[in-house]
């Protein structure tokens, strides 16, 4: 596939697959760290911070589960 004068290939698209993961992924562990932190460290519960951390768990999940019974 060509876009704006260059090939797009699988390895293209897979890259671009690990870097989304990897980048979501690393935003989830610092929501998690953050909480952790307010939690232990100042004894606040901070639920936004913890609706960031359970919404991703829920959906990998959820996704993987999808996955798992369609394949």
């Amino acid at each position: 596939m060509r876009i704006l004068g260059w090939t797009v290939d699988e390895r293209f698209l897979m890259h671009r697959l690990r870097s989304t993961s990897i980048g979501g992924l690393a935003g989830v562990l610092l929501a998690a760290v953050l909480f952790l932190i307010d939690l232990y460290g100042k004894h606040v519960l901070r639920w936004d911070l913890f609706a960031v951390v359970a919404t991703a768990a829920v959906v990998k999940l959820a996704v993987l589960t999808w996955y798992r019974l369609k394949d």
